[in-house]
């Protein structure tokens, strides 16, 4: 605790983008049955089209990750689309109610064109208490596998912790998902550090066509809760992925490093491993299926 403190008080000139990061603008494709699409929002959100239904995951898009915003404000002031463009949302999916994944100013933008939330058990009290209907609220415990409109959704385990101030830590339950559709299967890892448990997942459930994969906010002192980039990379593998996207990254400084870290250490473990990676620039949609997936370094701002 002590070196963490004297790191944090310390800063780095480069723990933020020096100017605006550059962003697409979200536009909604047709809607084909057949085929998966994904839009990354930067941090951990993202809008996930497949089969014909419309799946949000953690939708952060407020200005800060904390009660106190005071300091660490969103890196883009602005965010690539207005909450009134996105589509009816089937539903949001939650992987656990910290502040830089549960939102309570976005989630009363939303909940009006939501027409379910889906999350680990216990975070649904938070959804009641600021007004969620409760017959739109599912919960679930690891492993439990459910069947929503004609989708596979499955509540997969993390290695992470939950809590939203002093007196309830670990009240809630955390957790991945995998997304099982007839065509494609999408695995999100939610937050957390590497452990079996993606093997395990990628036993049960994969290959995967896609990961969306915790990459960012890592310190070799708090390993056990946030996976290091290379970890990222090996928890791709072991639950049997063929594109992997890094996410939990471009938005918010939670930890010491640099900002572009993450991206440029999974790439480059992904290069050494072999392994199909994706980084689209926040707020670009991509097919799944496409063999035309971004992968520009867009975040080298000195090339923008």
């Amino acid at each position: 605790m002590i070196s963490m403190m004297k790191d944090f008080l310390k800063g780095s000139p480069e723990r933020r983008p020096e100017a605006p990061l550059p962003m697409a603008s979200y536009a909604r494709g047709p809607k084909r049955d057949a085929a998966a699409s994904v839009t990354w929002f930067g941090h951990s959100a993202f809008l996930l089209e497949i089969e014909g239904k419309t799946l949000l995951f953690d939708p952060m898009f407020g200005k800060a990750p904390t009660p106190f915003p005071v300091r660490n404000q969103r890196y883009s002031r602005e965010l690539p689309f207005k909450i009134e463009e996105l589509p009816v949302v089937d539903a949001v999916v939650l992987s656990h109610d910290h502040y830089d994944h549960l939102d309570y100013g976005s989630i009363m933008k939303l909940k009006d064109k939501v027409k379910n939330f889906i999350a680990p058990l216990g975070v649904g009290a938070h959804l009641q208490r600021w007004g969620i209907a409760p017959e739109t609220i599912q919960e679930h415990d690891w492993w439990d596998e459910v069947t929503f409109e004609g989708l596979q959704l499955a509540c997969t385990p993390a290695r992470h912790f939950s809590g939203r101030s002093l007196n309830d830590r670990d009240a809630t339950l955390w957790s991945s998902w995998a997304i099982i559709g007839q065509e494609t299967k999408i695995f999100f890892s939610g937050d957390g550090g590497y452990g079996p448990h993606f093997k395990e997942i990628g036993e049960k459930y994969g290959p995967f066509d896609l990961t969306l994969m915790e990459c960012g906010q890592y310190d070799a002192r708090w390993a056990a809760i946030h996976m290091l980039p290379e970890e990222t990379v090996q928890a791709h593998q072991d639950v049997k992925g063929k594109l992997l996207v890094p996410v939990h990254w471009g938005a918010f400084t939670l930890s010491l490093h640099a900002w572009h870290d993450p991206v440029e250490r999974a790439v480059r473990k992904a290069e050494e491993a072999g392994v199909d990676i994706a980084t689209p620039k926040i707020g670009e949609t991509f097919t799944v299926s496409a063999g035309d997936q971004p992968r520009s370094d867009w975040w080298r701002l000195d090339k923008v």
